[in-house]
């Protein structure tokens, strides 16, 4: 099912999420709607607070940013209860957009190589290296889980030119090609 995406504005999306249980409730069909959702609004990425739920899971799929030939580059997974081990390497800006964040983009620096413990969707524990756009993936959903939007990275001039879009969406005022939800 298709669930509308919270946007900026709303509280949860400033929360540190709840560790998720083994055995909770719905977990697979939470799992299969953020895909669906995820795909709807065509993104790379999208976490659990994005959809209104406190909990710490986020799903990524790189592959489609990738071409048929270099698909196997890119990462698709679900990560449950994430862990980051290290952040290293070079710092290299990036221009990031958020699913909650609609029509907003600019340059967020974060390191190349990240090393990060998780759960699949088979709660079967993971230890992963990625580097690149798939850290940068990875980096920003995780942020999400902690409470933290891409936002918060930009820099200040940049912050203070988006002010008033930021406010226009948390009015919900603002056009998407897919569902949202707005702080009311």
């Amino acid at each position: 099912m298709i669930l509308p995406i919270y946007a900026y504005g709303q509280p949860v999306l400033k929360r540190v999420a709840k560790p998720v249980a083994e055995n909770h409730k719905g977990l697979e069909e939470l799992i299969a709607n953020m895909w669906e959702t995820m795909y709807n609004a065509e993104g790379v990425g999208l976490a659990a607070p994005q959809i209104g739920q406190s909990l710490r899971i986020f799903i990524v799929d790189t592959k489609q940013t990738y071409g048929e030939e270099d698909k196997e580059k890119g990462i698709k997974s679900v990560f449950i209860n994430a862990e980051v081990i290290v952040e290293q390497g070079e710092f290299w800006p990036y221009e990031e957009g958020c699913l909650s964040i609609p029509h907003i983009r600019g340059d967020v620096e974060r390191q190349k190589i990240l090393k990060i413990k998780y759960f699949d969707e088979n709660f079967a524990e993971r230890i992963a290296t990625f580097e690149g756009i798939n850290a940068r993936v990875v980096q920003h959903e995780y942020d999400h889980i902690d409470g933290i939007l891409f936002l918060e990275k930009l820099k200040p001039l940049k912050k203070r030119m988006i002010k008033r879009k930021l406010d226009i969406i948390k009015k919900g005022k603002v056009d998407s090609d897919y569902a949202m939800r707005f702080v009311r």
